[in-house]
């Protein structure tokens, strides 16, 4: 576009679209011509007028491309300087990577020997710390490291201990031979000592290493952890501490079923992290002392509202539901200490490893259940320790390129850690680590009330009813415990919109046989025939494949059914409610509930479940 300027009573068109040397030059030149043909008439390369114009050029070209960049760099989608995309990163919510390390299942064997009736003696059984690592044996020396304590006295479903007889004595079991599986990640653990004197304003201090996956804690000299938050004005955190009665006098009961608790921890000692683009790491803490808290926690009574005693008006603030704390230090500035930083390396595409490969051990800590016992089966029991990676140590490569960075950035921003939609509920619900609580099954809808006036149900705009289900040692459903709906609760809340209200239910579960009748093409074994069908409809019926509220559609069963080789005819298919003894306590009426060939579940969230699929998978072949 152009836009006209008046001179000395001329008219000239000023162009913003030149951008470019040769742009300029012509735009001079023409200029040149128009208003002053007698004093500039010669623009041959070697004339003074030519060399003035091809100078304004120059400068205009510079001060051009200058300012696009600048302009560049500002926009997420066209930066290029890798600087500014970790600026826009972190300003957007978005933690880059400078690489990324494989994770792998690994299979933990020990033994232990057996008791004199013939039962193992557990108190053999070890417990292996956290970052504990082994190694593969390809000569590379890459270290996986275990997320968390393995220990093999301890089996529930979230964590099963899967026990065998290892050897005999004649009869009589002599060892048996325990298994867990745990999760590993390629890394190694470094540590840097860093000496700090008088406090200072927001200190920064920097790990001049590569490939550096994260921090994994800092500790002063007086033995205090700090705790590494999203940001500096986040003081809660959220802790799993072991359930038992130090903690809840209630709640041990479902240990076996939920291992830990989730407690909010406040915390002054804290850090955040920033990766620069020479993929150094640095650590940001706070410009607070530690000689008192100015915490202030909102809202109150006494400090939000109208009409307040101090004369105050909160009712414009937006609030963090996971974190109502504002303070003006951001936490302590460490002074006069020795901060221990340990740190996670590693990564990358050696990283990933085949299976079968990863079967040396490496430095472990291990610890006995129990003092007292004899040295020498314990230190067989030690000895025995072993591990395998059925499956390969996978997910190990560079970090972060600059188009992961952007369309990671878009897509963390556009979530910003809230839980907006029922799919987002039903997602969180299902993220939350299995040691919380083993949840299967989630689904959320309106809450509802009944009408004492007309006894219909009328909806409740102001509260969600998220209806769930756990998992037992078989894969079999089961109604949560109270512990893990606790911890549920606790968990969702640092990701729930302020104006949301959540009651977290029991979904009701619907046992279910099925009974079919098939009739086999001429030239096919009749066993091999119905046997198929029969692992057929077991991977159908798969608990994994169904959900909260699913019906289940007879023509899709018939379609499967007929998708079998060797099958000619279905001249049977029925579904009938199993409940009571062995099989959930609800009764459910299939016939009255089928429409269309449609078998739809009861107002009330439930499921249906094909519970013993070995027993309640009833086929014949009509002769």
């Amino acid at each position: 576009m152009a836009y006209t300027s008046t001179s000395q009573g001329n008219e000239k068109p000023v162009r913003y679209l030149d951008k470019d040397f040769g742009d300029f030059k012509n735009a001079l030149i023409n200029m040149a011509e128009i208003y002053y043909p007698d004093l500039l008439n010669d623009f041959t390369e070697g004339s003074p007028g030519t060399m003035f114009i091809e100078m304004a050029s120059y400068i205009g070209d510079v001060l051009s491309f200058y300012t696009d960049t600048q302009i560049q760099e500002v926009f997420l989608q066209y930066a290029q300087e890798r600087e500014n995309l970790y600026a826009l990163a972190y300003n957007l919510g978005y933690i880059p990577t400078v690489t990324t390390p494989a994770l792998v299942n690994l299979d933990l064997f020990q033994q232990i020997p057996a008791k004199s009736n013939g039962l193992p003696d557990y108190d053999y059984a070890l417990k292996i710390e956290k970052n504990s690592d082994f190694l593969p044996n390809n000569g590379l020396n890459t270290r996986y490291l275990l997320q968390s304590d393995v220990n093999f006295s301890f089996s529930s479903s979230v964590d099963p201990t899967e026990q065998t007889v290892y050897s005999l004595n004649g009869t009589q079991p002599e060892y048996f031979l325990l298994k867990k599986t745990a999760k590993a990640l390629s890394a190694e653990l470094k540590t840097s000592t860093f000496g700090i004197g008088a406090a200072e304003r927001f200190k920064t201090i920097s790990l001049d290493d590569s490939n550096i996956i994260g921090i994994q804690s800092i500790v002063d000299s007086e033995g205090n952890s700090w705790t590494e938050v999203p940001y500096l004005a986040q003081e809660t955190i959220f802790e799993e501490v072991p359930n038992n009665e130090a903690y809840d006098p209630e709640l041990p009961q479902y240990s076996g079923q939920v291992p830990y608790l989730l407690r909010t921890k406040k915390v002054s000692k804290r850090f955040i992290t920033r990766f620069k683009s020479n993929q150094q790491l640095e650590i940001h803490f706070g410009a607070g002392s530690t000689g008192g808290d100015d915490t202030s926690i909102i809202p109150n009574p006494d400090n939000i509202g109208l009409g307040i005693k101090d004369g105050r008006s909160l009712l414009d603030k937006a609030y963090d539901p996971s974190n109502f704390l504002y303070t003006k230090a951001y936490g302590e500035a460490p002074a006069n200490t020795t901060l221990t930083v340990t740190y996670m390396v590693g990564g990358g595409l050696k990283a990933n490893a085949p299976s079968n490969t990863i079967n040396r051990v490496g430095n472990v800590v291990v610890s006995p259940r129990v003092g007292g016992l004899n040295s020498t089966l314990l230190t067989d029991a030690k000895n025995s320790l072993q591990c395998n990676n059925p499956n390969p140590a996978l997910g190990g490569g560079p970090g972060d390129s600059p188009q992961d960075i952007r369309l990671n950035t878009v897509a963390q921003f556009a979530a910003q850690k809230r839980t907006v939609t029922k799919e987002d509920y039903i997602f969180r619900t299902l993220s939350m680590p299995s040691q919380l609580g083993n949840i299967a099954k989630a689904y959320i809808t309106q809450d509802n009330q009944i009408s004492l006036e007309t006894s219909k149900r009328i909806a409740n705009p102001n509260a969600l009813n998220l209806y769930v289900l756990g998992f037992n040692l078989n894969k079999q459903l089961e109604i949560l415990p109270e512990a893990a709906k606790i911890n549920l609760a606790t968990y969702i809340e640092q990701y729930r919109m302020l104006t949301d209200a959540i009651n977290i239910k029991d979904a009701s579960i619907l046992n279910f046989q099925v009974e079919f009748n098939i009739s086999v093409k001429p030239g096919f074994n009749n066993e091999q025939t119905l046997l198929s069908c029969i692992n057929t409809l077991k991977r159908f019926f798969s608990i994994d494949n169904l959900q909260i509220n699913q019906p289940i559609i007879e023509g899709d069963v018939s379609s499967i059914l007929y998708g079998i080789e060797g099958v000619q005819n279905v001249t049977k298919l029925e579904f009938v409610n199993k409940f009571g003894g062995i099989y959930s306590q609800f009764k459910y009426n299939f016939v009255a509930a089928k429409r269309n060939g449609i078998i739809y579940p009861p107002v009330d969230p439930s499921i249906f479940e094909l519970k013993y699929p070995n027993n309640d998978l009833i086929g014949r072949v009509n002769r």
